[in-house]
């Protein structure tokens, strides 16, 4: 397991597995990708597939010892102990319809907590590092939310995917509709990881999903609560919605 000197080598030594992901997926999006159908509604590629072979393999050669639990192929290595946390190819729906709205993400956690997560989403333009008590940058600039205090100036993105159930889509309709009235603008880009670290960098205010998903949120979560403005979003505008749109924390 890393010990807290050593996280900035561990996560220098992530960085290019991460950029070779990216760079592949880059190249892939260019012609046609074969999909295959996963729960209700979603889809997994063949990129997603190529890009989780190269994340796996460069991680499992920079630390042997640790587990990965991947989008793809689940939970691989011991149950205890430290663990890579990766999403490949967070965003597929949007990566194979060609748009730019996807990422690579992983996040190293020592069974405790999350001790470096890296995002990268090459045709968004967004790199977020984060080593704990050490780094949280978005593009190379400290990790900043928005200074935004009301719902009327806010915007706000959403979750909103093709694998909820009808219940979860109606609830999330039901967010929507309520942040719509009362926000000054409502997103749905579908890339938890990328829109996390949207949030940690002040291009949005707040970012909203109903279904925890670990794999995307990993590496993502840590960066928004080290950024250096904290305090959260005032939504007491927005009775009866069930959600709490957190924006930042203190560094852990």
């Amino acid at each position: 397991m890393a010990v807290e000197t050593d996280l900035m080598a561990l996560m220098r030594g992530a960085e290019p597995v991460v950029a070779e992901a990216a760079a592949t997926l880059v190249a892939m999006q260019r012609v046609p990708r074969a999909t295959a159908r996963k729960e209700l509604r979603d889809i997994v590629t063949d990129a997603d597939l190529a890009a989780e072979k190269i994340v796996i393999g460069g991680l499992t050669a920079l630390t042997p010892g640790a587990a990965i639990l991947s989008e793809e192929q689940g939970f691989i290595g011991a149950a205890s102990g430290p663990r890579w946390i990766i999403d490949p190819l967070d965003g597929t729906i949007n990566y194979a319809a060609g748009l730019p709205w996807f990422s690579v993400t992983v996040a190293y956690h020592d069974g405790d907590e999350v001790l470096v997560g890296l995002t990268k989403a090459p045709l968004a333009g967004v790199m977020g590092r984060y080593a704990r008590g050490y780094l949280a940058t978005i593009n190379d600039q400290p990790a900043r939310v928005s200074g935004t205090r009301k719902l009327s100036d806010a915007i706000v993105s959403v979750i909103l995917t093709s694998h909820f159930s009808p219940d979860e889509v109606r609830r999330t309709a039901r967010i929507i509709e309520r942040l719509g009235s009362l926000a000054r603008g409502v997103r749905v880009i579908i890339s938890g990881a990328l829109e996390m670290t949207l949030v940690a960098g002040g291009q949005l205010d707040a970012f909203v999903s109903i279904k925890a998903d670990i794999v995307s949120h990993a590496a993502a979560t840590p960066l928004v609560r080290a950024a250096d403005l904290g305090g959260t979003l005032d939504i007491q505008s927005a009775p009866g919605s069930g959600t709490q749109v957190t924006v930042s924390a203190p560094i852990p």
